[in-house]
């Protein structure tokens, strides 16, 4: 079945049109819920396909995709079938059992990626936090390091865990949550002089570098990819110190780049990975995944209550096998170019606001100018009310994580609708 097939004409399907009704009050939720976000002034309730529908019938072009989340975008029929069929037979068991799905899951990981075993978790916080554990207890029993340390990249994002925002390099995510995680060192992104630097600094009594933890793609860092020539080196340099190398594929795995994984851009492969967001396609799920010599973990060192039970393995388990099955990869490829391409002709169109267009696949942003007060917020609110969704990465990049099953003809809409978005700051 086609892409075209399987996303039907937004604009009139029966399940998806209902009469306006009386604007959303949100001042119960505000009330109820902590305030830990930043609210858009929207309540959405529904979706289909590339597009969601909020409480007043307004209809919007989703390119935010719960932020990279909805790899099929939304009520796609594999996902709707495998969650209805297995919520129906069984949805939960303790770990303390055998769970066919999981095992399945994490079988079809393997053979698609340089993994030789998985632990499942339910989020990317959770999954580096499984990383984190992994490589200190490595650190300590194979590469006897008394005291190791963790590399991590500048304008880096791990998590929100304790140890997980300690390893996220953005000074930002750590106020007021004083003492950090100790055994964590930051330095500067694709530069492998500093990279050098550190481990030889490091590299003295008791104390040296154990791990290092990079994204192939910087995400919440402003959408900046990975160097080659970085990554290579990196590899490199882990091979000959026995230092693990982990890569952070949480927003970028799944296909979302326009190869399964990131690091397949990069030439290279991780002694250890980890995914969430996409893997699931919108259903809690996250996965550590590790080479044979690393696994080293015991029974009782690391669980999960929820982690891998049927209902989140076979979502994912539909979401991945759709995506061999329909070619989806080809389509974030194509569509890829053809959004960037855009982009690039409306950042030359307006040059005093865009300075750079970059991206993999379906993971891209527009960065503004730093001399102008113009946000990413202002860009995606000025979109919101043109009925385009987007989100910000960091104050000056705007970014485009729409589901991988966007069409040709979403992408031009998309386009158009940012144009008139941004011809308002222009006059």
């Amino acid at each position: 079945m086609s892409i075209e097939a399987l996303v039907e004409n937004p604009s009139s399907p029966a399940e998806s049109t209902s009469p306006a009704s009386a604007p959303y009050d949100p001042t119960e939720f505000d009330a109820s819920v902590m305030g830990t976000y930043g609210r858009f002034p929207i309540a959405l309730e529904r979706g289909k396909g590339c597009h969601v529908w909020d409480t007043e019938g307004q209809q919007y072009l989703d390119f935010v995709a719960g932020i990279a989340t909805c790899t099929l975008g939304h009520a796609h029929p594999a996902l709707v079938e495998a969650v209805t069929k297995q919520i129906q037979t069984l949805h939960h068991v303790s770990n303390l059992y055998y769970i066919p799905q999981q095992g399945e899951l994490a079988k079809w990981i393997i053979d698609h990626s340089c993994a030789d075993r998985v632990f499942f978790c339910n989020s990317g916080a959770e999954a580096n936090e499984g990383a984190i554990k992994l490589a200190r207890k490595y650190s300590h029993k194979v590469l006897e390091i008394e005291k190791p340390v963790i590399l991590t990249a500048k304008a880096s994002f791990h998590g929100r865990t304790l140890a997980t925002i300690t390893a996220t390099g953005q000074p930002k995510y750590h106020k007021n949550f004083d003492p950090l995680v100790p055994g964590f060192q930051y330095i500067p992104y694709n530069d492998i002089e500093a990279l050098e630097n550190a481990i030889a600094d490091l590299d003295e009594g008791n104390q040296r570098v154990g791990a290092i933890i990079m994204e192939p793609l910087q995400g919440e860092g402003g959408v900046r990819p990975g160097e080659l020539e970085y990554f290579l080196k990196l590899r490199k340099m882990c091979d000959d110190t026995g230092i693990l190398l982990i890569l952070d594929e949480v927003q970028v795995g799944v296909g979302r780049t326009g190869k399964y994984w990131g690091y397949e851009h990069l030439g290279i492969e991780p002694d250890v990975f980890t995914s969430a967001k996409g893997l699931a396609g919108g259903i809690p799920i996250g996965a550590l995944m590790c080479k044979k010599f690393c696994d080293i973990f015991e029974p009782g060192e690391h669980a999960s209550t929820f982690g891998g039970n049927p209902f989140a393995c076979a979502a994912a388990l539909a979401v991945n096998q759709t995506l061999e099955q329909e070619n989806l990869l080809h389509n974030v490829q194509q569509r890829g170019e053809q959004l960037r391409t855009r982009l690039r002709a409306i950042a030359l169109k307006y040059p005093d606001i865009f300075v750079e267009v970059r991206g993999w696949g379906l993971i891209n942003g527009m960065e503004l100018n730093a001399d102008i007060d113009l946000t990413a917020v202002d860009v995606v609110k000025a979109a919101m009310a043109e009925r385009l969704l987007l989100v910000p990465a960091g104050p000056k990049v705007v970014r485009f994580v729409p589901p991988l099953i966007v069409s040709a003809e979403e992408v031009d809409e998309a386009a158009q609708i940012l144009e008139r978005a941004v011809e308002k700051f222009a006059l």
